[in-house]
């Protein structure tokens, strides 16, 4: 595929993720927490997340920060339909989630979240194309119809020539570019980045961070939780979290 028609492809899916809805309506953000918290059951309960509201938009760049401990891994689930707050709502694309059963729960999750890992979690016996497909379960394309979007996603992160190459023959930044492919086939809503750069040389993860800010532009919502600074000033927005505690940090003008 040429470059002048990957650029037109881009051009068209970012006007397609700011456009209105077609009858008019403001589209909603892609994430939405209102009073939002999580405590689990004791004895003695624990206040994972206390109430918190936050919004983050279609094309939004979001970076996550705080200590160990602080409830970056409690956002991150709520976020990712992995737990579910057991107070106030989680509207994803407009949809309440506490309304939905496990199975849409999990079919939601599947097909508008993709989850980037600091450990990859590539299949080691798998090769980089079967990796990625694997990630359509719930996609009711033909076989052929999803090995041509994983080639594609593979393509899209600079990785056409190691399609066949197994995990265990890739080095960590080509894993964590398969892994970012994976993500990224389903066309989700939004990509939900852990530590991405975590298990990275310095090189290579500027590398990784340059693919993010590519895919940002190209109107992908990014949610990054990171403990470095560096990674979190890359974002639009820095969100911090502190004993359970979301507030949203100022940005200081350069």
């Amino acid at each position: 595929m040429s470059r002048s028609v990957l650029a037109r492809i881009r051009r068209t899916r970012s006007a397609h993720l700011a456009a209105p809805a077609p009858d008019g309506s403001a589209v909603p953000p892609v994430v939405e927490f209102r009073r939002v918290a999580l405590t689990y059951p004791g004895p003695p309960p624990v206040e994972a997340l206390k109430p918190c509201d936050l919004t983050i938009e279609r094309g939004d760049y979001v970076t996550v920060v705080g200590p160990s401990g602080s409830g970056k891994s409690t956002f991150l689930n709520i976020a990712g339909l992995l737990d579910a707050p057991t107070e106030g709502s989680y509207l994803l694309d407009g949809v309440d989630t506490g309304r939905l059963g496990d199975a849409d729960r999990t079919g939601m999750r599947g097909r508008r979240i993709g989850f980037v890992f600091q450990s990859f979690h590539l299949l080691p016996h798998r090769s980089a194309l079967e990796n990625v497909t694997l990630a359509m379960l719930y996609d009711p394309g033909s076989r052929k119809d999803r090995a041509e979007r994983a080639r594609e996603a593979l393509r899209r992160v600079g990785l056409a020539h190691r399609t066949e190459a197994l995990p265990t023959r890739l080095s960590g930044g080509e894993r964590q570019r398969v892994a970012i492919a994976r993500a990224l086939v389903a066309r989700p809503s939004l990509l939900l980045c852990d530590e991405p750069t975590g298990n990275l040389d310095t090189a290579t993860a500027e590398s990784i961070l340059a693919l993010l800010d590519e895919l940002h532009s190209d109107g992908m919502t990014l949610v990054v939780i990171t403990h470095d600074p560096g990674v979190a000033a890359r974002g639009r927005r820095t969100v911090a979290i502190r004993d359970g505690v979301l507030t949203e940090q100022a940005v200081t003008a350069a």
